[in-house]
């Protein structure tokens, strides 16, 4: 692949990350302002509710009742340290390589948006509200969708590859 077209493609993936960003700070900027804190509007009753909180835990609340010092070291310094490894793998990685960049742009976008509203607010805001039969889905945002996504895409392809290899003459 020429130089200009791998920049290219490197910067299609940075602004797919900068568009995630945006839209998850957009979305929760709007949540902020519109509805209180712990307010909850449904959208499609007793499954969907737009439901404005306050996590200041990880993932799904994990860790909420950290105490502060350690709070700020865990809940910053570990999301700069991922930004940082996924900014190291995305130049590791072939540009071409369209699944692994996809991946990690996603979680590039989700960890961005995360880790903004941890310096801005001390807490990641939470609004995506799901329940279903009586079963309730922690509150999550746009960024942690767009995390989740990247997972899930690198997962596929990590299996592409292995099935690549294992179909490949030896």
């Amino acid at each position: 692949m020429s130089r200009s077209r791998a920049a290219t493609f490197r910067a299609l993936y940075l602004g797919l990350s900068l568009l995630l960003f945006g839209m998850d700070r957009l979305s929760k900027s709007i949540v902020v302002q519109r509805l209180p804190l712990y307010e909850s509007v449904p959208i499609i009753p007793d499954f969907f509710h737009l439901t404005h909180v306050a996590n200041t835990g990880a993932l799904f609340g994990l860790m909420a009742g950290l105490a502060d010092p350690m709070r700020a070291l865990v809940f910053i310094t570990i999301p700069v340290l991922a930004i940082l490894l996924i900014l190291a793998f995305q130049f590791r990685t072939s540009e071409a390589d369209f699944l692994a960049q996809s991946g990690l742009a996603l979680i590039l976008g989700g960890a961005m948006g995360n880790l903004y509203d941890r310096i801005a607010y001390g807490h990641v805001v939470d609004f995506l509200d799901f329940s279903l039969a009586g079963h309730h889905w922690p509150a999550f945002n746009l960024a942690d969708s767009t995390i989740c996504l990247g997972v899930f895409t690198l997962i596929l392809d990590l299996f592409r590859r292995d099935r690549r290899t294992s179909l490949s003459p030896s």
